[in-house]
């Protein structure tokens, strides 16, 4: 087998990238759980929590201090907490459309007149702003959304675990697994940061985005894995376990490199064509497929080669 790539050599490194990578998301995920009112480790939206978000579109761009006075004016009119968040629009789109407001705050129900405060407080604030979208979810719904997510996400981290103890060796098998939770703290860890940097809220279509990421994660895992079982079969008398992995990666790397470019282009053609509604799904997916395609090169398998060379190491001093 031809190296052209030593992965094993600076295995070390590799895991120290890993962890450089997990650290700040792991951080903000603590500190948010610390702040939020919902103890989450990322800031939901509204089909976790209920509520009601108004969208307005506006004809001028929204500074920072605008959005603190915008803020200030609602808490003053009786509007509890609002969450604000600016959704930047293509500008190439619309002449007229600079970006959309987005006020997300208690659930609004019919007889209330919070909506028309709000509509009140941006007719003060902005030129000519208009209501482009109002979303309401009850907080009994929002409730048991959140609660069918987290079955949902269980239930596929669970099979998954089942498959791969089955179908691999149990040292295979944890590698995976801890690639599987690698890839998910890092996607979570960023949103993490975007939610208290920015305001940027998850979704419904956030866990759609995470059970992708899980599935596209380990199949990339498993071909590599492959790759060095089989490999085992006809070189394990003349190579060590480490020079069989080297070679096993290398055979696969550019199918795998090729397979998560061409993904991140259509992905990145959606993200800066494509809707707002659908951006942050999309940035989930390209934060998945790009930290799947590394965990399944440089973390995965430099785990499994730490375990062989300790059975090694136990296995001669035993002797």
């Amino acid at each position: 087998m031809k190296l052209k790539l030593d992965i094993v050599k600076y295995r070390w490194l590799c895991l120290c990238i890993s962890a450089i990578l997990l650290f700040p998301g792991v951080c903000s995920m603590i500190y948010s759980m610390i702040t939020y009112d919902t103890h989450t480790p990322i800031k939901v939206g509204i089909d976790y929590t209920g509520g009601t978000t108004l969208q307005y579109s506006v004809q001028e761009g929204i500074t920072n201090d605008k959005l603190a006075s915008v803020r200030k004016n609602l808490e003053a009119k009786g509007i509890e907490k609002p969450a604000l968040q600016i959704i930047h629009v293509n500008s190439q789109a619309s002449d007229d459309l600079k970006a959309i407001l987005s006020v997300r705050t208690k659930f609004i129900d019919e007889k209330s007149s919070a909506l028309d405060t709000i509509t009140g407080v941006m007719n003060s604030e902005f030129k000519s702003p208009e209501l482009v979208q109002v979303a309401s979810v009850g907080p009994t719904l929002g409730a048991e959304l959140f609660k069918n997510s987290l079955i949902a996400l269980s239930l596929a981290l669970l099979g998954i675990i089942a498959y791969l103890t089955f179908r691999f060796q149990f040292d295979y098998a944890l590698a995976a697994i801890l690639g599987l939770v690698h890839d998910t703290l890092f996607v979570v860890g960023i949103f993490s940061i975007l939610g208290l940097v920015y305001g940027v809220q998850v979704d419904a279509l956030f866990v759609t985005a995470l059970l992708t990421v899980i599935g596209f994660s380990v199949h990339d895992t498993i071909v590599v894995f492959d790759r060095v079982r089989e490999n085992l079969k006809y070189y394990s008398k003349k190579m060590t376990f480490s020079e069989i992995m080297n070679g096993s990666i290398n055979q696969t790397l550019a199918r795998s490199i090729n397979t998560s470019v061409t993904t991140l282009i259509t992905l990145a053609a959606l993200y800066f064509f494509g809707g707002v509604t659908t951006r942050d799904f999309v940035l989930a997916m390209i934060l998945g497929i790009f930290i799947g395609t590394y965990s399944s090169i440089f973390f995965c398998s430099t785990l499994v080669d730490i375990w062989e060379d300790k059975n090694l190491s136990t296995k001669a001093f035993s002797s």
